[in-house]
Parts: C-alpha cells; structure tokens; sequence
C-alpha cells in the first residue's frame, strides 16, 4: 500500500467521529487504562495531538525536538489547574480553536520561530490538558491517570510525527487537503 493511501485512510478514521461521540467512552477503565484512553477516543483531541506532530515536521530542528516538551508541559499545567479547583473558561472552544488552527498550520506550512510555536502548543495544551484533568473518573489513581494520558497525548503527537515523515517524501498538496481537514473539523467542533 502507497504511503499516500495509508496517510489518507488513516485521516478518514480520524474523522468519521462525531462531535456528539468526542468524550464518549472514558469509563473503560480508572485510572492508567482511563488517561490513555481519554486522549485516543475525543476527535478533538486526537487530531490535536496528530495535528501538531504532524506540524512539528517541518519546523526547525529545535522546534520539532521540542514538542513534545510544550505539549505535556501545556497539558500537565491545563490539568493541574483543573485538579486545583481553578476554572477556565471556554475550555471547549479553545480545544475546538486548537483543533482548527494546527489544521492552518499544516495547510500553510506556517514554519514558527520555536518561541512562538512552543508558546503556541503550550497554550492549546493547557485547555486539552484541563479536560482532561476535569474529566478524570472518580476513584482514579492522579498519577496513574496522569502518566496515562501523557503517554496517550505523546502516543498520538508521535504518529502525526510519522504521518509527517512520511507526507514529506510525497507532494505538499496532499499535506495541504490534510490541514484543510484538519483545520474544517476544527470549524465544525467549534460551531457545534
């Protein structure tokens, strides 16, 4: 099977999801099985974390190793919040909003000084990283669910890294209807 068509089958799994089903499922399990999961089985989440490992391809060579830094640090610090008692408004626009510029950046090839692409992800994370904290199942470990939700956002930050890889050996058109996508389920989440 072609690279493209692996890449295009599997954007056309990502996105059969509704938003009515982007937080469904999270009782599968507490704690580790629960945070692993959650960030696997929201659309908004899962084209999040691809979305921005995918992006963070084509950036410097000091953006892309540092990612996946932003990402858990914006997530643990969005959760750390919610695990504090603290609000943060708009949480589901803003991850919707995430949604629909990381499909910009891709559509674009926007290449972002590391500062503003960190700032940038970080900043998307924290509102990821809050719903992820506030939709923690009673009775969970915190670390548990924790350490599974990091591993779950890394998991997905690294495949959009290997649907990255793989886009660049190919023609940058196809990475540019892939941002589109992107960047339309994102305008979708966010009217919905």
């Amino acid at each position: 099977m072609k690279a493209i068509t692996r890449v295009l089958m599997a954007t056309g799994l990502m996105v059969t999801a509704t938003a009515a089903s982007a937080h469904a499922g999270h009782d599968a399990g507490t704690g580790f099985a629960s945070g692993l999961l959650h960030p696997m089985l929201g659309l908004d989440h899962l084209l999040a974390m691809a979305a921005i490992g995918f992006w963070s391809v084509r950036q410097s060579a000091t953006m892309k190793n540092s990612t996946p830094l932003f990402v858990i640090g914006g997530m643990i610090l969005g959760a750390a919040i919610a695990w504090g008692g603290m609000s943060l408004p708009g949480v589901e626009t803003g991850i919707a909003l995430s949604v629909l510029l990381a499909g910009i950046l891709i559509a674009t090839m926007a290449k972002l000084p590391t500062a503003v692409g960190g700032t940038l992800v970080a900043a998307f994370m924290v509102f990821h990283g809050f719903a992820h904290g506030t939709e923690m199942p009673a009775g969970s470990a915190l670390v548990a669910y924790l350490a599974g939700f990091s591993i779950g956002t890394l998991a997905l930050t690294f495949v959009g890294r290997g649907l990255g890889a793989l886009m660049q050996k190919t023609d940058s058109r196809f990475g540019r209807v892939l941002g589109g996508v992107v960047a339309a389920t994102g305008a979708f989440l966010a009217a919905a």
